[in-house]
């Protein structure tokens, strides 16, 4: 039986749960495990929507920060270094790379995160550092005069992070009751579409300077994880509750045994292969417009801010409803198989398209399967965690199902590519994606604990 006793292993009758309307305040001495394990009354616990409109702004910004280079500004620096017919094989060999380094940094960064004894809580110490590194790796990619530079701002960059990464997400069974994940997650998966359609409009917004395109991202979103950090009545670890570290435990911070929780298995290799389509996508997103659809170099960034913002439009109406309508009907299962396959089938629209409006049409589509797997998915692997006391360890082993995918897709990107030629070789490309899309949709299936 897991213990269920407050930070300090003092009791739930020593530090009482106040009320939903107590807002932020009623959140000081909840711990992963009690989130995890609490009943599952309605009434039980519930959080304000205070503490979830913070949240939501911080987890956006999170978002924005990762997204902004991906989509636009890393693909637009690499070409500027080596030219377009360079750029394919340079930036699969950054973003590669780099999706290596978060790999790692995710559990180990969740695992530290679960161990800090710090007064200023667990996760708030990370949620710092994490913002200041990375963006100072994003000053050394944006200043950066070769690819070597470009590589290393960027694994800095992508280290710190998903430190960052590691402790938002952790605020999930640390704070939210098992009633309200469903919506709550519906409400955070509007903050990838939001993320990626405010990234493409802040770096439009200053397609002048390649600087400027790189560190506005970072000013806004960090302004609103400082502030959802300032506030948050974080989970606290005492010291004498710390756990010992060996070289053991240590190793088990990147693994979680396949044969002792199948479920947790199985939802890893749905992500994996969901977040495999979407890493085809957005990686070459640019060298699809320039190189298939025949955009102008100068136009790539509005085009893509346009097809981000037909994705996020539907997207953001399909996660919300799709949240909602998961924790009514008690289900998981149905909603991310479906979503999935969606996803998929709307990376074969744009595998087929030969003009801008094609490209956003299948965007468009694309948002509704993300939509309801980005509000639903969270919560079904919140639902799976093998040890709820570990939250951050093991939803960082499982974030390496969504950091894996950026080093893979770039690894074998361009062997897809040279099937082709042309822009025919992004139509096959497109293509791999959606199969990728429909394997996740399928693989979910043998989920047991979950409806």
């Amino acid at each position: 039986m897991p213990d269920v006793s407050g930070p300090g292993g003092s009791t739930s009758a020593a530090h009482p749960y106040l009320p939903a309307t107590a807002g932020l305040d009623g959140l000081k001495y909840r711990t992963a495990a009690e989130a995890a394990l609490e009943p599952s009354s309605p009434a039980a616990h519930r959080v304000g929507w205070g503490f979830i409109s913070l949240y939501t702004l911080a987890f956006m910004s999170t978002n924005l920060l990762f997204l902004a280079p991906v989509l636009v500004t890393l693909a637009l620096k690499v070409d500027s270094l080596v030219g377009i017919e360079r750029a394919p094989a340079s930036l699969a060999l950054v973003a590669g790379i780099g999706a290596l380094v978060s790999m790692v940094g995710n559990p180990f960064f969740g695992r530290m995160s679960d161990r800090t004894a710090s007064p200023l809580g667990m996760r708030r110490p990370w949620m710092v550092t994490g913002l200041v590194g990375g963006s100072l790796g994003i000053l050394i990619v944006a200043l950066a005069p070769s690819i070597p530079v470009v590589l290393l701002g960027w694994c800095i960059t992508q280290l710190f992070f998903n430190a960052l990464l590691a402790a938002m997400v952790a605020v999930v069974p640390d704070q939210i009751p098992s009633v309200q994940r469903g919506q709550v997650s519906g409400v955070l998966g509007v903050c990838l579409p939001i993320g990626s359609v405010c990234g493409a409009f802040v770096v439009k917004l200053f397609a002048g300077s390649l600087l400027a395109m790189f560190l506005a991202p970072c000013a806004i979103g960090g302004f609103f994880v400082l502030l959802f950090a300032v506030t948050l009545n974080d989970r606290r670890l005492a010291k004498a509750d710390k756990p010992k570290w060996s070289l053991r435990e240590f190793a088990g911070t990147f693994y979680v045994n396949p044969r002792k929780n199948p479920d947790f298995s199985w939802a890893f290799a749905s992500r994996f292969m969901f977040v495999l389509a979407y890493a085809f996508l957005v990686t070459y997103q640019a060298y699809y417009l320039l190189d298939k659809i025949g955009t102008a170099k100068a136009d790539v960034p509005q085009q893509i801010f346009l097809g981000t913002l037909a994705q996020s439009v539907v997207l953001i109406a399909a996660s919300l409803i799709g949240g909602k309508l998961s924790d009514r009907t008690g289900r998981r299962k149905i909603f991310v198989l479906a979503a999935s396959v969606v996803y998929g089938l709307a990376l074969f629209v744009i595998a087929i398209a030969s003009h801008f409006s094609g490209f956003l049409v299948g965007m468009a589509i694309s948002g509704l399967g993300f939509g309801v797997y980005a509000a639903v998915d969270l919560a079904l692997v919140v639902d799976v965690l093998p040890d709820k006391r570990n939250a951050a360890k093991d939803l960082g082993v499982f974030n390496i199902a969504g950091a894996l995918p950026f080093s893979i897709a770039p690894a074998i990107a361009p062997a897809i590519l040279a099937i082709g030629r042309g822009g025919g070789s992004y139509s096959v490309l497109y293509m791999v994606a959606g199969l990728c899309a429909i394997i996740g949709a399928f693989a979910i299936l043998p989920v047991r604990r979950v409806r």
